[in-house]
């Protein structure tokens, strides 16, 4: 069984910081990349940033330059350091993981965290 436990959601005030936390645990090898996505109330799930296992990383649009994304390996954490907070960053956000080899490649969700952001 895999895990993905996330942490570090919460209310901040525009402008304020917060780094959220996701760490696979269990029957998981091979990490091809990691990543967060959101979901607004109303809104589809969108991706916010996602890392690979060699390093890339990739961020949407709405938050390149206030949030940045980051690993360690050896703990098989990623975590999301979220800057500059607008109140259109209120969302759950919920962190993905795919690993595996070959046709045994999964994806995994982790169960989301609460990020809301006061004007």
């Amino acid at each position: 069984q895999v895990q993905l436990v996330e942490s570090g959601g919460g209310l901040v005030q525009a402008g304020g910081s917060l780094r959220l936390s996701c760490a696979a645990s269990g029957s998981i090898v091979n990490i091809h990349d990691m990543g967060w996505y959101r979901q607004a109330p109303g809104k589809q799930r969108e991706l916010v940033a996602f890392i690979t296992g060699g390093g890339s990383t990739n961020y949407a649009v709405s938050v390149k330059g206030r949030f940045t994304i980051s690993k360690d390996s050896a703990k098989n954490t990623v975590y999301l350091q979220m800057n500059s907070l607008k109140a259109e960053d209120t969302a759950v956000y919920y962190c993905r993981v795919t690993a595996g080899y070959y046709f045994n490649t999964y994806t995994y969700w982790g169960q989301g965290t609460q990020v809301t952001v006061s004007s």
